[in-house]
């Protein structure tokens, strides 16, 4: 038994890679649906059936926590797989709701009415399904008022990152930044609302300006995990070897993956 954790690709590395340094005891089973990514361009339809089939993957692998490291997959998925479809000894966890909570300075479970925050104005940085959801929106407004928050959709970002393209990756987040900043000049904070966009952080940051906070979400699911995990211990598992699992070439994916997070990461067939 292990902990899941799922992506459309490799974004949800950055995830994974901050979960196993906080959580070093634990295993995991990482699966990337490479060949159908990018999930962003896809139908809510599509992104449902496609991370309920990786969800399941992960179950038979024995993994009775998944964590959707993929927004988009959060966003379009989880409220309908919450509600219909994970059976009860089960749980699938997304990575929105600890990206808020650290934005709007709430701790884990406080549900007292929304609340006037520090900050107004929030730049989101998304894929395209994940701004057409408005799943960020709708969660920011359980816990605060006030906020104004002007969301990017980062077409052609997924596809560089996956395709092992940094130059193009980093114009493009350039591009997009741009876009936004005539739209909200002065931004207080960002979101980078998918798990690809930290491996372009730096880029991010540089092109916001010092000035803007930019929350990236790796860090903050781990200590949400941590957490969970202190909370509900049954859902760690015995296994002790973590293994990547993938929908596309193996080769292809660890050379892309190694390249990105600039260690060796060797994946198998799913």
């Amino acid at each position: 038994m292990a902990v899941g954790v799922f992506d459309s690709g490799l974004g949800g590395l950055t995830v994974y890679e901050a979960v196993s340094k906080r959580l070093p005891e634990v295993a995991f089973v990482y699966y990337g649906d490479n060949a159908h990514a990018p999930y962003g361009v896809r139908t809510p339809d599509d992104i449902y059936n496609l991370t309920c089939r990786g969800v399941e993957r992960l179950w038979d692998e024995g993994c009775d926590l998944v964590i959707l490291a993929c927004n988009t997959a959060s966003a379009a998925a989880l409220k309908k797989m919450q509600e219909h479809w994970i059976p009860k000894d089960k749980r699938v966890l997304g990575v929105f709701v600890p990206l808020i909570e650290a934005l709007t300075e709430r701790q884990w479970g406080d549900n007292s009415p929304p609340r006037e925050v520090a900050v107004k104005h929030v730049a989101l940085f998304a894929t395209p399904a994940t701004v057409a959801s408005r799943a960020f929106q709708r969660e920011l407004a359980y816990r605060a008022i006030g906020v104004d928050v002007e969301a990017q959709p980062c077409g052609g970002v997924v596809d560089a990152i996956e395709a092992g393209d940094e130059i193009l990756a980093e114009a493009l987040v350039k591009s997009h930044v741009e876009a936004l900043k005539r739209r909200m000049p002065h931004p207080e904070a960002a979101i980078l609302g998918c798990t690809h966009y930290p491996l372009m952080q730096k880029t991010f940051q540089e092109a916001l300006g010092p000035q803007v906070k930019v929350y990236s979400q790796a860090n903050l699911v781990a200590e949400s995990l941590a957490d969970y995990l202190t909370r509900k211990p049954e859902f760690i598992g015995r296994g002790t070897v973590s293994k990547f699992i993938t929908t596309g070439d193996p080769a292809s994916v660890s050379m892309h993956a190694t390249q990105f997070l600039r260690h060796r990461i060797s994946f198998e067939a799913a």
